[in-house]
């Protein structure tokens, strides 16, 4: 009777405990299921809707930019590249955000603007949202949480930081800002 009742009480708690590991994780076999991207719909500069899903079966890199930022001429090579691989299945997108050094304080007209008279951008930007803090987007919430990527915690250290993601929509790298568009690693990610 004593072996029932304590093999009895030993299945209670590891039924109790397999429950509350799968509370606080979406997977059932203990690993962090990955969420992707396409669940997510913004506005861009226009205040349209653009719809992550639309891009499925791309490998999207995303960007927070800002107008006045000692990295804003990545503008440039982030143009090169959207021009060069566009075509092969690859987009980026742009978020403005004002929340290092206030580098990105104008509206979203002046930001369109902007980055189409000096940098000739024609990659998606979306409107201006915030990347950390209180009032970070869910984009970002995604982007830099693990328990919503799978992959990794992050936090962006400031603009022009980016985030890879592949044709499932999953996120695959995080890198930091002072990575140039062009660095060899993102191209050959690209054409991989």
């Amino acid at each position: 009777m004593k072996i029932a009742s304590i093999t009895c009480c030993i299945l209670f708690l590891f039924s109790f405990q397999n429950k509350a590991q799968n509370t606080n994780n979406p997977s059932v076999d203990g690993s962090i299921k990955k969420q992707n991207i396409y669940q997510f719909k913004v506005k861009d500069l226009s205040e349209n809707v653009f719809d992550f899903a639309s891009l499925k079966g791309k490998k999207i890199m995303i960007v927070n930019t800002a107008s006045k930022c000692g990295y804003t001429p990545q503008y440039k090579d982030l143009e090169a590249i959207h021009k060069k691989y566009k075509d092969q299945g690859f987009v980026i997108i742009g978020f403005p955000a004002n929340n290092f050094g206030s580098q990105e304080p104008g509206t979203n007209q002046e930001i369109e603007t902007f980055c189409k008279l000096n940098y000739g951008v024609t990659f998606p930007m979306m409107s201006k949202i915030s990347v950390k803090g209180s009032d970070m987007h869910k984009v970002y919430q995604f982007l830099t949480q693990k328990s919503k990527n799978g992959l990794q915690d992050s936090e962006v250290d400031w603009n022009f930081q980016k985030y890879l993601i592949n044709e499932k929509g999953e996120l695959i790298k995080v890198l930091k800002s002072r990575v140039s568009p062009t660095d060899p690693e993102i191209i050959n990610w690209i054409k991989g």
